[in-house]
């Protein structure tokens, strides 16, 4: 008998684990991919080289709380990602800042000046909906078109008007040298990657693993008491309502007979090329190698759910099964797939760290969480 079946080994699913077994829980987490990290999993390759397996991932948060709860599991690495993108024959900063605007425009502007040169470009909207709308009221319809509409094309294949305005949101324009894509407090690698990391958090008697099982398959014939589910919310439902859509991604790994092959971690490729970005992992990792790797990402339709697709649209079938998932006893859904919602990594183990205490508070306190009651009978 397991006090709580967990559905799906990544961040969300493994902050539970850990935090569940640790009050006497018992556990069982189940993850239909051969791995354990979900898509932060990386891996050392046939050279040697420690890569993400689902491209880059960059740990960075303004939690103190988050960033110390995970180091308890790992040593950090400090590290600032630094991303160019390959506009007009050159490679400038993005986020756009001071740098990108001179490099770019052959100019010598200050911070007050690039503000005025913003403004000057900038297109006034009356209202703020769509993707593009978000651009270019900011910087206007040329830097639009040179940095944000071919790569929102070939991420979404979707022109930035028939998105909402938060994807482009999520890329800020700055009138300083600011060259780091993020500017959270705290910006760090697991010194030795996120599988060992994971290994770590989930090394506890109380903690059983299943890997390449379908949870469904095995759902019958192991009993458990409660369920915390981090799968698709359609898949758990049968998609009853339809499938959710998703943007996927190909990755396509090299490795090279260099020390480095780039300037930078990652630099983008918004317009003449097929593929999005190129990352180099050795950036990321701190590794030293005679040898390099790099992965080309090709976003796609079809594949593993990466990216929910933010139309108005899919967020009204989203809601259809979210009101299914409030009306489901014993299953508590938490993470990325299972709330159609893009999380960074340090929003998901927050999101995990707070259903933990409010099921430990009302179990405590005899209440309920989202209207069902926590005490429940044994589920055969």
């Amino acid at each position: 008998m397991y006090d709580y079946l967990i559905v799906g080994a990544g961040f969300a699913g493994a902050v539970m684990a850990e935090r569940l077994a640790k009050t006497g829980k018992k556990v069982l987490i189940v993850d239909k991919r051969p791995h354990i990290g979900g898509n932060t999993y990386d891996y050392f390759d046939n050279d040697g080289i420690l890569v993400h397996k689902y491209g880059p991932h960059i740990f960075h948060t303004n939690s103190r709380d988050i960033y110390d709860y995970l180091g308890q599991f790992t040593q950090w690495r400090p590290y600032e990602h630094r991303v160019l993108a390959s506009v007009d024959g050159m490679l400038v900063p993005i986020p756009i800042n001071l740098d990108t605007i001179n490099k770019l425009y052959s100019l010598n502007l200050s911070s007050s000046e690039v503000d005025a040169f913003f403004l000057s470009k900038a297109e006034k909207k009356d209202r703020v909906v769509t993707s593009e709308d978000a651009v270019v009221s900011k910087v206007g319809r040329e830097l639009y078109e040179k940095f944000f509409k071919n790569y929102t094309k070939k991420q979404w294949d979707l022109d930035p008007s028939e998105l909402d305005a938060s994807v482009a949101a999520r890329i800020p324009t700055r009138n300083n040298r600011d060259n780091r894509y993020f500017t959270d407090t705290y910006q760090a690698m697991p010194l030795h990657g996120y599988t060992r990391l994971f290994e770590s958090m989930l090394s506890h008697p109380n903690i059983h693993i299943m890997l390449n099982t379908d949870y469904k398959l095995i759902e019958q014939d192991i009993p458990y008491r409660e369920m915390i589910y981090t799968g698709p919310v359609d898949y758990y439902f049968d998609y009853c309502y339809g499938k959710l859509p998703y943007r996927s991604i190909e990755f396509k790994f090299e490795t090279i007979e260099a020390e480095t092959f780039q300037p930078t971690g990652t630099v983008n490729f918004p317009n003449e090329h097929p593929y999005t970005r190129v990352t180099e992992f050795k950036y990321l990792t701190g590794q030293k190698h005679p040898k390099t790797s790099v992965v080309y990402e090709y976003p796609k339709a079809e594949g593993d759910p990466y990216y929910p697709v933010p139309r108005p649209e899919n967020a009204e079938l989203y809601k259809k099964y979210q009101l299914l998932a409030a009306e489901t006893n014993n299953v508590h859904f938490v993470g990325r797939l299972a709330t159609y919602k893009y999380y960074n990594m340090d929003q998901v183990v927050g999101q995990s760290l707070t259903l933990f205490k409010k099921i430990i508070s009302s179990k405590e306190n005899g209440k309920h969480v989202n209207g069902h009651r926590i005490s429940i009978p044994q589920k055969a």
